[in-house]
């Protein structure tokens, strides 16, 4: 199967690379595809070396699937081009995650929206709405959802490489010219990520809450966020807290977290960290609550690798699916 990776030098392109590897997808040509600056460049996967290469229209021909980890601009430019093609294109920017002739999908979720895609593209959601629907949906189908208040806390791989080379340069001693947050990360918390509306939420926020409605299919559902940017070098973590219709014991809410696919149940023994979830694609789900006022709601922490299952693997996973029909 050939299979182009647009962005195939950065941090989540180059864990793309090692998923489709891990999860030993038939990858019988790979077009690696990046800036100038990285053209020229090798890629590993599969055991086997490619060159990397600036991306042009005649270099989607043939491709089963385009996976995309460029940025929104650049998504907007190949994006079609890839499509035009032949290719699916799964794009993990936000370029079309809020189109309506585009599947948003977490394939635990949603997979039956892969089979309308009228653009030939299927958009990745954002790293921290991937995470927090998987649980959600959970919820969704043992009690219904009424509201959802999360707070976020973000790691440095969120905001690309910069991220993580800013907070080691911090960590060091020195300051970095290229830092891409609004002050200095490390021994810090930074309780905004992205820029921010007349109202005052961020763009981070309003992704968090339109795309987390899209993906369960509940246009209505009272969904707020306040995201923060930790120095955590990986892993991003959630504060929930979830209204639903129905009542449920604890041990059930935890039953029903514990059954659904991708999710691991912490008990109180232990609590899931960042640290317990990199590297690896589950979304650990810890602190489970009932409010000591209100048994309909319920207060959860969720954690998950950013780069994994909030943006590689789930772009694989949703390839895979479309691969079996």
């Amino acid at each position: 199967m050939r299979i182009a990776i647009l962005g195939a030098t950065g941090v989540v392109g180059r864990t793309m690379l090692e998923v489709l590897a891990e999860r030993r997808v038939d990858v019988t040509e790979l077009v690696p595809l990046a800036s100038a600056r990285s053209a020229g460049s090798m890629v590993l996967c599969n055991d086997r070396e490619w060159l990397v290469r600036e991306p042009a229209a005649g270099m989607f021909e043939g491709c089963r699937f385009a996976l995309f980890s460029a940025g929104a601009e650049r998504s907007r430019t190949w994006g079609p081009v890839a499509a035009a093609a032949g290719a699916v294109v799964i794009d993990n920017s936000s370029a079309f995650r809020m189109d309506p002739a585009v599947p948003l999908v977490v394939p635990e979720v949603n997979a039956h929206a892969l089979a309308d895609r009228p653009r030939g593209i299927i958009a990745n959601p954002n790293c921290a709405t991937i995470q927090l629907v998987v649980a959600l949906e959970a919820l969704r189908r043992a009690a219904g959802l009424v509201r959802v208040d999360v707070t976020t806390f973000q790691s440095v791989s969120g905001a690309g490489q910069k991220g993580v080379d800013a907070l080691v340069a911090e960590l060091a001693g020195n300051g970095s010219v290229l830092n891409p947050f609004p002050a200095a990360i490390a021994g810090n918390v930074i309780p905004a990520i992205g820029p921010r509306t007349p109202d005052g939420w961020t763009e981070e926020e309003t992704k968090i809450r339109n795309e987390t409605r899209k993906i369960l299919g509940m246009p209505e559902l009272r969904v707020t966020a306040t995201c923060v940017r930790v120095p955590v070098r990986v892993g991003h973590s959630a504060s929930v807290c979830v209204e639903t219709e129905h009542a449920l014991e604890r041990a059930r809410i935890m039953e029903v977290l514990a059954c659904m696919p991708g999710v691991v149940c912490y008990d109180d023994a232990r609590d899931p960290t960042p640290l317990d979830a990199a590297g690896r694609d589950e979304v650990r789900v810890g602190r489970v609550r009932v409010d000591p006022d209100d048994p309909r709601v319920l207060h959860l922490w969720i954690v998950a690798d950013n780069l994994r299952k909030g943006a590689a693997t789930n772009a694989v996973q949703i390839a895979e699916q479309v691969a079996r029909g």
